[in-house]
């Protein structure tokens, strides 16, 4: 396991989006794709409900909250292999991937059959809400190690010896 010490690693104070004293970005960033599921909502909803009726609003939602369950999901996944060790952080997000999926196709199994579920806006949403927030959530990630996860707001320049002092 690679170790860190607390001055340039991920040790950092027991804050919001950290668990036990260690820096959880994967969960910063699953949490903020989840608040931006709840934004787009709206806009897929009513979607769903002009095209198909009740069955394409009751579709849609469930296409939302499939979304933002599989990225929470996935980060808290990663979130307690990564305290493991690095073989089983890559064997939880393969396996993790392959559970997730098979649980989405399950509430699909399960939902299918009941008169009120339509197929197209549930399609629609659940490729177009995993792509599109996925797209949009990598202009607000940052790509380096001194700011792991969300990039700090513009307005607050804050050194990476401040921001692990936090």
């Amino acid at each position: 396991m690679l170790e860190t010490s607390p001055e340039v690693g991920p040790e950092v104070g027991n804050e919001v989006g950290q668990t036990a004293g260690v820096a959880t970005p994967e969960r910063d960033i699953a949490r903020d794709l989840a608040k931006r599921a709840v934004w787009v909502s709206p806009l897929f909803l009513a979607v769903g409900a002009i095209g198909w009726g009740s069955a394409g609003l009751a579709s849609a939602a469930v296409a939302l909250a499939l979304v933002a369950v599989n990225f929470l999901l996935g980060a808290a996944i990663i979130t307690r292999a990564v305290r493991i060790s690095l073989n089983a952080l890559f064997g939880a997000v393969l396996f993790g991937y392959i559970a997730r999926l098979g649980l989405m196709t399950a509430v699909v199994l399960v939902v299918r059959t009941g008169g009120w579920f339509a197929t197209v806006p549930f399609a629609i949403t659940l490729l177009v809400t995993h792509l599109g927030l996925l797209v949009w959530e990598s202009t607000r990630v940052s790509a380096s190690l001194a700011f792991p996860g969300l990039k700090p707001a513009p307005g607050s320049q804050v050194t990476p010896e401040e921001n692990h002092s936090k």
